[in-house]
């Protein structure tokens, strides 16, 4: 039963899954994002209300309107996906008398130590599961079911005094960071300086650190290693404040967060190709060559045993294509793709 991606392999394309943003047509839900990327935040304890949320009304989790859910959801994986999932909790947490904890420990982290292991039961993922972590989670019993929920424009960032550098190519970012890369500015440019670059990035667990790899660098299946490594997308956006020969990338969520602070990098897939700005909307065309899916994984026996993983989920789903995500930073689903995942999380009722 497990979902996994249509190529079921540790790669995917770049633009394969990247999906359009439909009408953001429901109301009410406040755009918070709670503190995207600490690595020890989670969902706090929430007052639940008698008024019901969203759903199918189904006995097993749609949330009718009874108020009588209670309970624990953990949630663990990607930091990209995080501000998603935290403020999906806030607003759940606001109508019921459920704990909904939310942690950043990067996709492959989540699936390696919790997901897999069964001791959450939501994933987030910045890139789709890869095979050796599905046979893992089959080795524990645990069956992962896949719902794309959003989109991003994984977004590469200099220091705002380096004027020298609007727009890289793929090639240029390989350069930089494949193993062995180049060590200095005018070593992919002449005219720029004569400067060793700061990194700061993704750690090996983080799912945009395996993206990167697998699009971006493409001709390694490995980072360099002389760089600092976070799951806290914060620290990245520091690290290049503090330096004017720093460089880093996250997902778009946090630029829009500190755009002041550091400068987006227009990219282009090759020396011919157009440069591209990172935003919403150019992620939506699938004109921005670092678009990329963005993804919850949620175990199959959750879904079936534990009503309020279910309720949740089902209120992840409908909420996916709403405001809330576009206040985030992150395309929203569309509505044809929360309709398709509203069926899949059906047949995992219970009834």
């Amino acid at each position: 039963m497990t979902q996994q991606t249509s190529k079921g392999t540790d790669g995917v394309s770049r633009r394969k899954f990247i999906i359009g943003a439909g009408a953001a047509g429901v109301a009410g839900l406040a755009g918070c994002t709670g503190n995207p990327g600490s690595d020890d935040n989670s969902g706090g304890n929430g007052g639940g209300s008698n008024n019901g949320g969203s759903g199918n009304g189904s006995d097993n989790g749609g949330s009718n309107g009874s108020g009588n859910l209670s309970g624990e959801v953990i949630i663990k994986g990607s930091s990209t996906v995080y501000p998603v999932s935290e403020a999906m909790a806030e607003e759940f947490m606001k109508e019921h008398d459920v704990n909904v904890s939310v942690d950043s420990t990067g996709s492959g982290g989540g699936f390696q130590n919790h997901f897999c292991p069964g001791n959450a039961d939501i994933n987030g993922a910045s890139r789709p599961i890869k095979d050796s972590e599905v046979q893992l989670c089959n080795d524990n019993g645990v069956e992962p079911i896949e719902f794309q929920v959003a989109s991003d424009a994984l977004t590469v960032a200099v220091n705002n005094n380096a004027d020298w550098v609007d727009c890289l190519s793929f090639e240029q970012l390989s350069q930089i960071w494949r193993p062995d890369g180049a060590q200095k500015w005018s070593d992919i440019n002449s005219d720029w300086p004569d400067e060793e670059f700061e990194l700061y990035g993704p750690a090996s667990s983080s799912g945009t650190f395996d993206w990167f790899i697998d699009n971006v660098i493409q001709d390694a299946d490995a980072m360099r290693d002389d760089y600092e490594p976070t799951e806290d997308d914060n620290r990245i956006i520091q690290g290049i404040q503090g330096s004017e020969y720093a460089m880093g990338f996250f997902g778009f969520a946090y630029y829009e967060e500190n755009k002041n602070n550091v400068k987006a990098v227009q990219i282009k897939e090759n020396a011919d190709g157009q440069c591209t700005e990172p935003s919403l909307e150019n992620a939506k065309s699938g004109d921005y060559p670092m678009a990329r899916p963005l993804f919850i994984y949620a175990s199959q026996s959750s879904l079936e045993e534990k009503e309020q993983v279910y309720a949740f989920t089902e209120y992840y789903l409908e909420q996916a294509e709403t405001d809330l995500v576009s206040q985030i930073g992150y395309v929203p689903s569309s509505q044809q793709l929360r309709d398709e995942n509203l069926s899949k999380l059906e047949q995992y009722s219970g009834n």
